[in-house]
């Protein structure tokens, strides 16, 4: 399966490609969810000292929609690639994997990002159990699902082929969240669009990037925030 480094191609996000840009062996790797990779290699500009320490490498966005394969897919590359590495740092919440996850990770001494999933860490543990708690019936995006809402919630669910399964899927949700990295009035205008399309109430909350801070954390250097 490709990955992707920190150096990215024009078409990375779906894993169709990536190459390698680092030289001198790195002290962590960080492997992440292609959904994540923009927000990651943002982190790593915005921080350049970062770039001698962690190698970045991620898995295609696409295992989002399919859970039960990301701990085999993570497995398997730790199993070729850890040992060259000081530390391996995942960026997954549990991800729909059940905890098969959290296994493979205690088999390569490796940690991940706390937490369920992606809105979770984003938001903030107790800010996404708010929101839960208040709207049960809540559906999330973070900037990477509102700029490919087509590819991974229409065409992902099928609703492309089979209209009528939208109604099906969502006849429990009540408003859609759009959790943002980035304060970019056109994603708003989009999610926006996308709670249309989907029947929904529409939420904006801001949240930034320091969600992913522990998967950059070192202690020999102090990451500073990425502007909104």
């Amino acid at each position: 399966m490709p990955l992707l480094t920190a150096t990215l191609p024009h078409n990375s996000i779906t894993g169709a490609s990536g190459i390698t840009a680092k030289s001198a062996a790195p002290k962590r790797l960080v492997l992440a969810c292609g959904a994540l990779v923009y927000e990651l290699v943002e982190l790593i500009k915005h921080n350049p000292e970062l770039d001698e320490f962690i190698d970045l490498q991620c898995l295609p966005a696409h295992l989002h929609n399919t859970p039960q394969l990301i701990a085999g897919e993570v497995d398997k590359y730790l199993d070729q690639h850890a040992a060259d590495y000081q530390s391996v740092f995942v960026a997954y919440g549990d991800c729909g994997t059940a905890g098969a996850l959290d296994t493979v990770l205690e088999k390569h001494k490796a940690e991940r990002l706390p937490g369920a999933h992606c809105y979770e860490f984003f938001a903030g543990a107790q800010n996404y159990q708010d929101i839960v708690d208040k709207e049960l019936g809540s559906f999330f995006l973070t900037d990477f699902l509102v700029k490919f809402f087509d590819r991974f919630v229409i065409q992902g669910l099928g609703i492309d082929r089979y209209p009528e399964l939208k109604d099906e899927y969502f006849k429990h949700y009540t408003q859609l969240v759009y959790l943002a990295q980035t304060e970019d009035p056109q994603l708003q205008q989009d999610a926006k669009r996308h709670a249309e399309v989907l029947g929904l109430a529409y939420r904006y909350q801001f949240v930034g990037f320091d969600g992913l801070a522990p998967a950059t954390a070192l202690d020999s250097i102090k990451v500073q925030h990425v502007p909104a």
